[in-house]
């Protein structure tokens, strides 16, 4: 699959970023030769951070360029890479994006990092938004680049690994797939344990601990609280009421075909006790309950 930015420059050899139109065009022009290919899978809105970006990105004529190429079905779906909620949010309300690359780890979540853009709610609703619209998610930055993964590094003062970050990141509303940068083979066969790991090697519930209050009381779906001993994913039934409330209408059509139901709750306490972000889940089940009318 070709994904190929529209503003990555590389004529000197090492990434650039560039919103001059004709670089741009001899930047794909020299991709499209050198993958010797006529077409490309996925043409990428390129690193929208500002309101400012995205108005010369329009005003320069790059977006004209990107959907023209569309058009001709040069390019097939159009992405769109960003850090930023806002941005990403005023870009979607022109409907052409199909795809999302978005940097996601409990860092950048919890306003720690060089890329922590926007706030809790902020960065929770353009997962949801994505989900709800059909808008897949591909994620970048999620070691954030590479500091959660060492106590010395990690913004919180504790290393995470791999693969609770991965995890982490999959676990989000519309994420579809998790691209965390590999320099050589021996990298790649490290990423590919994750298929390895149990449930306790995934479980992520220690950033719970060092989440800021803004996090606090909120269902980031981790699971921790399993199991529940009435049988309800906890995690699932939270995570279709977030979705259904948004207007997705699938969410609330898989929420109904599940087997064990927030009616099903009895309030044992369990997941209330077992929770890291200290959401009163039984309290929950009963809101989710009266919403859905069941």
């Amino acid at each position: 699959m070709f994904q190929i930015h529209f503003g990555a420059d590389y004529s000197d050899g090492t990434y650039g970023w560039t919103l001059d139109l004709d670089t741009v065009k001899r930047s794909v022009d020299r991709q499209l030769s050198e993958l010797h290919t006529d077409y490309i899978d996925y043409g990428f809105i390129h690193c929208q951070d500002e309101t400012a970006d995205w108005e010369s990105y329009q005003k320069n004529g790059i977006l004209r360029y990107l959907t023209e190429l569309h058009d001709a079905g040069v390019v097939r779906h159009i992405g769109l890479s960003s850090h930023t909620p806002a941005v990403i949010h005023s870009i979607l309300d022109t409907g052409i994006v199909d795809m999302l690359m978005f940097s996601v780890n409990p860092g950048y979540d919890y306003q720690q990092g060089e890329y922590a853009y926007g706030e809790v709610d902020e960065r929770a609703s353009v997962y949801l938004r994505c989900q709800t619209e059909g808008i897949g998610i591909s994620v970048m930055k999620p070691f954030s680049g590479g500091q959660l993964l060492d106590a010395k590094t990690s913004p919180f003062g504790t290393a995470l690994t791999m693969y609770q970050c991965i995890r982490y990141a999959l676990d989000k509303p519309g994420v579809l797939t998790v691209l965390p940068g590999a320099r050589n083979k021996e990298d790649v066969e490290a990423l590919l344990k994750y298929y390895e790991c149990s449930d306790t090697e995934l479980d992520y519930s220690v950033i719970g601990t060092f989440a800021p209050q803004a996090a606090e009381g909120k269902c980031v779906y981790c699971n921790h609280c399993k199991p529940c001993p009435k049988g309800i994913d906890v995690g699932l039934v939270n995570k279709y009421y977030d979705l259904a409330r948004t207007g997705d209408i699938l969410a609330e059509q898989h929420y109904r075909t599940l087997e064990k139901k927030a009616s099903d709750c009895i309030s044992c306490g369990h997941c209330d006790k077992r929770c890291p972000f200290h959401v009163k889940q039984s309290e929950r089940m009963r809101q989710i309950d009266e919403y859905f009318g069941e």
